[in-house]
């Protein structure tokens, strides 16, 4: 027994190790090394309960722990891919917020340029561009442009914009956070006229970040529907869900 869950901790750090040489899914990285760490702390708690009782309650107590985090886990992701694959893109809205992600000098990163494209989709060939489009984003750290700047750019260019349709697209390049996306974004649309109480507004984001932004829209005052966008690859995809179960957590009980 002791042999098998070694030999399953070095594939875990074996995993790991891997994927951090791959771009864009350093979180599921640390997570193998997480699960190769507690391999290797239920192997000592298999060993210690030989030499003392009181670890034999430590190791069951560790095994209730680990499998309730396990069904955490699942049930969350759950939710966030009922959510993900819910596109109710086709409802009547007031208004469209599309959030940002990274920008990599002044090119969209990955997940910026899924949100993008499924914008101009939403706004140009589904016919939602007759309404206040707010661009959230600010500017981080290695990003030479915002990301509203970034967006705004790119929508432009489109090749499914209409030549003869003008747009109001609505810039807020303030925003470090989801939080503040909705927050400075229902400012903005609020001196647009809006009236953000009574209105529904698209969100345009990646599937995985559905739920957690509509759970923060909901407590700035918003009623949101999302429309998803998809990454390129599954591996980002993966990782980002996994990613999104911890950072849910993190805002229902911290934010």
């Amino acid at each position: 027994m002791k042999m098998r869950i070694t030999v399953l901790a070095g594939v875990f750090f074996a995993l790991g190790t891997a994927l951090l040489a791959a771009p864009g899914v350093r979180f599921s990285a640390l997570f193998f090394w997480g699960a190769g760490i507690l391999c290797l702390i239920w192997r000592a708690l298999i060993y210690l309960e030989k030499k003392h009782g009181f670890f034999r309650m430590c190791k069951r107590i560790f095994l209730v722990g680990l499998c309730g985090i396990t069904v955490l886990i699942g049930g969350l992701e759950i939710l966030l891919l009922s959510y993900g694959e819910d596109d109710r893109s086709d409802f009547e809205v007031d208004a469209v917020i599309v959030l940002g992600a990274g920008v990599n000098g002044q090119t969209p990163s990955a997940a910026l340029q899924s949100r993008i494209d499924a914008a101009a989709d939403y706004i140009y060939t589904q016919g939602h561009g007759d309404v206040p489009v707010v661009l959230s984003g600010g500017q981080g750290s290695g990003e030479d442009i915002s990301e509203a700047e970034a967006m705004f750019r790119a929508l432009c260019k489109s090749p499914f914009k209409p030549t003869d349709t003008p747009f109001c697209f609505l810039s807020e390049d303030r925003s470090t956070s989801t939080a503040e996306n909705f927050s400075y974004s229902k400012a903005i649309l609020e001196d647009h006229g809006l009236d953000t109480e009574n209105a529904v507004i698209a969100v345009v984001t990646n599937d995985f970040h559905i739920y957690r932004s509509h759970l923060i829209a909901k407590r700035e005052g918003l009623t949101t529907i999302g429309v998803p966008a998809e990454l390129p690859w599954w591996w980002l995809t993966a990782n980002y869900y996994l990613r999104e179960a911890f950072a849910l957590v993190k805002t229902v009980l911290f934010d």
